[in-house]
């Protein structure tokens, strides 16, 4: 299973992102939510890091399948993803549509009993937001709070130091370069006195 892909984005279509692969010629195909896909427009041209997970997609009722990639620009945000669609009758590309904000804001939503909020994303009618309360509630409260990954570019951490030693340490531990990268950068702008790649780490992992 692809579990990330990075390469240069060559394009933004609906929900839909082409991810060029360096030195391979290959040329991906990547469903992102509705809101990621809003802000890559701004990227076109530069190079991505996507979280991911696959699935196939019936055609023809069923008699075939094809395989996609969905993309996310954290493991947290994929994780809402797959919870979101455990909700019955909330399948792969309704979700994606219906993510048209943050999964922080989704969560809190769900968290608040707000289905008038719910109601005002696409994809989501009455029913639909009744039944995505009820099945979430109690289950989306590690989301709530997530500030969720910043995909404008940023400010270039310095290339050498403790906070690359820091993003070392983190991907070794399991983490996805970008979020790794996000995680220090918030770590550091908290507190600017983080000296060592120690300190950045456990002030990481504090804002998980």
């Amino acid at each position: 299973m692809i579990r990330k892909i990075a390469g240069r984005l060559e394009a933004v279509e609906g929900l839909g992102v082409l991810i060029a692969l360096p030195g391979t010629g290959l040329t991906y195909e990547v469903l992102v939510p509705a809101y990621l896909g809003e802000r890559l427009i701004e990227r076109i041209g530069r190079d991505v890091e996507l979280v991911t997970l696959e699935y196939l997609e019936g055609q023809g009722q069923g008699a075939s399948f094809i395989p996609r990639i969905v993309g996310f620009g954290a493991a947290h945000d994929r994780r809402f993803y797959e919870l979101l669609t455990t909700v019955k009758g909330m399948g792969n590309r309704k979700a994606l549509k219906a993510l048209a904000i943050e999964p922080s804001a989704f969560a809190r939503a769900v968290a608040e009993r707000d289905a008038r909020a719910l109601q005002q994303l696409p994809e989501i009618g009455k029913r639909m937001a009744e039944t995505v309360i009820a099945e979430l509630t109690g289950k989306v409260d590690a989301f709530v709070s997530y500030e969720g990954v910043e995909i404008k570019p940023r400010a270039a951490l310095p290339a050498t130091g403790p906070s690359m030693e820091a993003i070392a340490t983190l991907v070794a531990l399991g983490e996805v370069r970008t979020e790794a990268e996000r995680l220090v950068e918030r770590a550091i702008a908290r507190d600017a006195k983080l000296a060592t790649a120690e300190a950045i780490v456990a002030a990481a992992f504090s804002l998980r």
